[in-house]
Parts: C-alpha cells; sequence; structure tokens
C-alpha cells in the first residue's frame, strides 16, 4: 500500500514548531514517514567435538562446501548424475549442474554423505563476521537466524531501503540516509505524531538517546483487521536482544482525565517491528482510542526509558 509523503518531506521529519525541552526530557514532532510501506548474543548451541586428527573435521566440512554459494550443502544431500553437490536453496534456482554441466534431474540422494554431515561440526555462516560456533546440521539454520554476528538491515519501518551492515554501522546510517529522523535526548520525552487522521497506512519514527544507547520509537498506523484501523506503537533499541534486556520502556497516552500505559522491554532491531506488531507485543490502540487523547489531529506519546 503506498503512503503519502509526510509534510517534513522525510522519515520521521520534524514539523516547523517541534520544541526540544532543556534538562534530561524533550518534546519533537514527527510527520508521518515518506513512501514507507509495512510490510542475542549468539544462541548458545553446544558445540560438536572434533574427532580424528587435528584439522581433518575442517578438511571434511570443506568437502560439503556449495560451489554457487560457497555455504554449506546439508542433509538431504542431493546430487547431480556425476556425483557433484549443491545446496538445496542454490539447487531451486539452477537448470544444470555448476561443477559439470550436467542435469539435476532426476534427484539422486546422497546418504553416505549425510552420513557424514551428521557427525560434523558446521561453522556458523557468520563464523567471518566474528561468531565461534559450530553446530551439528539440523541446529545451523535456527541459530543463524537470531546470530548477533548476522548483518542488520535498516530499522526504518518499510521495505524501501535496502541497506544492511554491522551493528556499529547503523547509526551513522541512519545519520546519513535518513537525516530527516528526529532525536532527543534524555529518559523522558514526548514524541508528537502529527496528522494522525491521514488515510491509509502511515509510519510515524524518530530516535531517542539515553543510558549511552540509541532508541528507535515506532507508531504505526495500519489496517490489521478489514475496515478496521489500528496503531501500534513500540521502542526499538539500536543493539543486541541482550543489551535489549538491561532495559525497560513505557509508553504512556494522558489527556482528557484519561491514562493508557505500555510498559515493556525494547526489541532489540534485529527483531523489527513487523514482529511486535504481529505478535501485538507493543502498544496497541484503535483509532477511536486515538481520537480521545489527540488535539487538532497530533497525538502526544510520553515515553520513559529504564535501566532494570
Amino acid at each position: 500500500m503506498s503512503r503519502p509523503s509526510s509534510a517534513g518531506g522525510g522519515l520521521g521529519a520534524a514539523k516547523a514548531g517541534g520544541v526540544k525541552l532543556g534538562g534530561s526530557g524533550g518534546v519533537a514532532a514527527a510527520a508521518p514517514a515518506a513512501g514507507a510501506s509495512s510490510g542475542a548474543g549468539s544462541d548458545s548451541a553446544a558445540s560438536l567435538p572434533s574427532a580424528g586428527l587435528p584439522g581433518q573435521s575442517s578438511e571434511l566440512t570443506a568437502l560439503f562446501e556449495c560451489p554457487v554459494c560457497f555455504d554449506y550443502v546439508l542433509p538431504p544431500i542431493l546430487q547431480c548424475q556425476a556425483g557433484h553437490l549443491v545446496c538445496n536453496p542454490c539447487r531451486q534456482k539452477l537448470s544444470c549442474c555448476p561443477t559439470c554441466r550436467g542435469p539435476l534431474s532426476p534427484s539422486i540422494r546422497n546418504l553416505a554423505m549425510e552420513k557424514v554431515a551428521s557427525t560434523l561440526p558446521f561453522p556458523c555462516k557468520y563464523s567471518s563476521a566474528g561468531c565461534l560456533l559450530s553446530l551439528h546440521h539440523s541446529e545451523k539454520p535456527d541459530h543463524e537466524e537470531v546470530c548477533e554476528f548476522r548483518p542488520y538491515t535498516c530499522p526504518c519501518p518499510g521495505a524501501t531501503c535496502k541497506w544492511h551492515g554491522s551493528l556499529e554501522a547503523v547509526m551513522p546510517h541512519l545519520m546519513h540516509a535518513h537525516k530527516s529522523i528526529t532525536t532527543l535526548q534524555g529518559e523522558d520525552i514526548v514524541f508528537l505524531a502529527t496528522d494522525i487522521n491521514l488515510p491509509g497506512a502511515v509510519d510515524w519514527v524518530m530516535m531517542q538517546s539515553c543510558f549511552s544507547h540509541h532508541f528507535m520509537l515506532v507508531l504505526e498506523k495500519q489496517e490489521k483487521y478489514e475496515g478496521h484501523q489500528q496503531f501500534f506503537a513500540v521502542v526499538l533499541l539500536i543493539g543486541t536482544r541482550k543489551q535489549a534486556e538491561n532495559f525497560a520502556y513505557r509508553l504512556e497516552l494522558n489527556g482528557n482525565r484519561r491514562r493508557l500505559t505500555w510498559e515493556a522491554t525494547p526489541r532489540s532491531i534485529h527483531d523489527g517491528v513487523a514482529a511486535a506488531i504481529m505478535n501485538s507485543d507493543c502498544l496497541v490502540f484503535d483509532t477511536s482510542i486515538a481520537h480521545l487523547f489527540a488535539d487538532n489531529g497530533n497525538l502526544g506519546i510520553n515515553v520513559t526509558i529504564s535501566m532494570c
């Protein structure tokens, strides 16, 4: 679904008149995102002991390297008619064997290599980035889904930005490529989302800096159920899942003698906004609730970050 451009012309752009308060708190106006669309330390795993002579295990695992992507060929292992191996994800994209150019069909199962694979520890695919784990092939895919050494994607909502890189490079990327995002200092701030009555799916984004860390505040409006628009507000830490466990955040709508509060542990940007919304693990309210707290189409959310 296409999204309307913001008056500020960028993601989380501050409207004219947004004021930053002194001391530890502040308030900034975030305009709707332009062109956006919605869509831990490494998990502990037992390393398998290397059997045989030193270096023997690595020499054997090298035999399982896919000639296309250089990741490992893991069970179920299929070969071409000449006996060459290619991993299953690459095999689905190929019409012939990348080694001998022979046909890949009919599929031929290599049970002997599967038995060998079951005795070997395979390095995480992010070993070059620093992950030291070697795992049984059955544990490898699940670990790599949550490995903290996996490249980070741009945490901004939507799929328009295709950037990915290391955790240390996330903030420089945001400052360079998403300059219109407002950043406030302090553990207590007010996130002011402007023009909440705009039709369709809309995002509001801003940054909060405190406790020597950076947090991304996201408010999304989307039609999760047909004919029923909802707002989803969540806080993400620009950091790892383990680091996120050291913090808590509170979101509060307050006004007209009413109060609505949500408290939780911030999610790491590795998890992203979509997972929080899918599980409703965030502050959720519909348009009628939003109007109870809004002032002239603008919605202020009090945001407090604390250390556990």
